[in-house]
């Protein structure tokens, strides 16, 4: 080995320090939950998917909530579940409050990305088993937004206001699961479980895979 070569290696420790970097960041387990907590192309900022899901889905819950505050408004009703359809698909309405991304999208690219992490090159017990609980969640995210859309085409086709109202309830109820999840089983708290767990197990779960593996915000 020559001399200048040996030198170059001596500094490698000091520049994964500098960067925060370890080998497994760098792998392709470890690059699919960055596109979940950190980064990914798409998103406005290219923020992580998960950032995102939750940004439109506390646009999608505030204007629920909005589009309650008067049951006997079918027109308030109306713009503000549209507000809530294009927080959760853009495609479905194209102009409102939401980030133009939606809560489907983002939920179903967290599920395929922690999916895609447990089948990659580094993926540990501790991804395959976090993996699990955020992808459950996220699919249920993704469940309760299609559930939104098919009440908010309700509202929409409906000609009086005790005719939406129901439906109105039902989207605002719809979008606390997605934040917050839902105990479903009525055992006294919320798990990642199928029907359950929403955003907020999620954030948990990914947070718990993130710090098994060491990797730091």
């Amino acid at each position: 080995m020559t001399a200048p070569f040996a030198l170059w290696l001596s500094f490698l420790p000091a520049i994964a320090l500098q960067t925060g970097e370890s080998p497994r960041e760098s792998s392709p387990a470890h690059i699919h939950i960055g596109h979940v907590l950190k980064s990914i192309n798409g998103p406005p900022g290219n923020v992580g998917l998960i950032t995102i899901l939750e940004e439109e889905a506390q646009i999608a819950a505030r204007h629920a909530e909005l589009a309650t505050a008067d049951l006997t408004g079918l027109e308030s009703m109306q713009t503000h579940v549209r507000h809530v359809r294009h927080a959760i698909d853009p495609s479905k309405e194209p102009s409102g409050p939401g980030k133009g991304f939606g809560v489907t999208r983002a939920a179903k690219g967290v599920e395929t990305h922690v999916q895609l992490a447990t089948r990659s090159d580094g993926a540990t017990e501790n991804i395959q088993r976090h993996a699990t609980h955020v992808a459950t969640s996220a699919h249920n995210v993704a469940s309760w937004a299609e559930l939104i859309l098919v009440e908010s085409e309700k509202v929409l086709k409906a000609e009086t206001a005790e005719l939406a109202a129901p439906s109105v309830q039902r989207i605002r109820e719809l979008a606390g699961y997605i934040l917050e999840g839902t105990d479903a089983d009525k055992d006294g708290q919320v798990s990642w479980q199928e029907g359950e767990g929403g955003i907020a197990q999620a954030k948990e779960h990914a947070e718990l895979l993130a710090r098994g593996e060491g990797i730091t915000s």
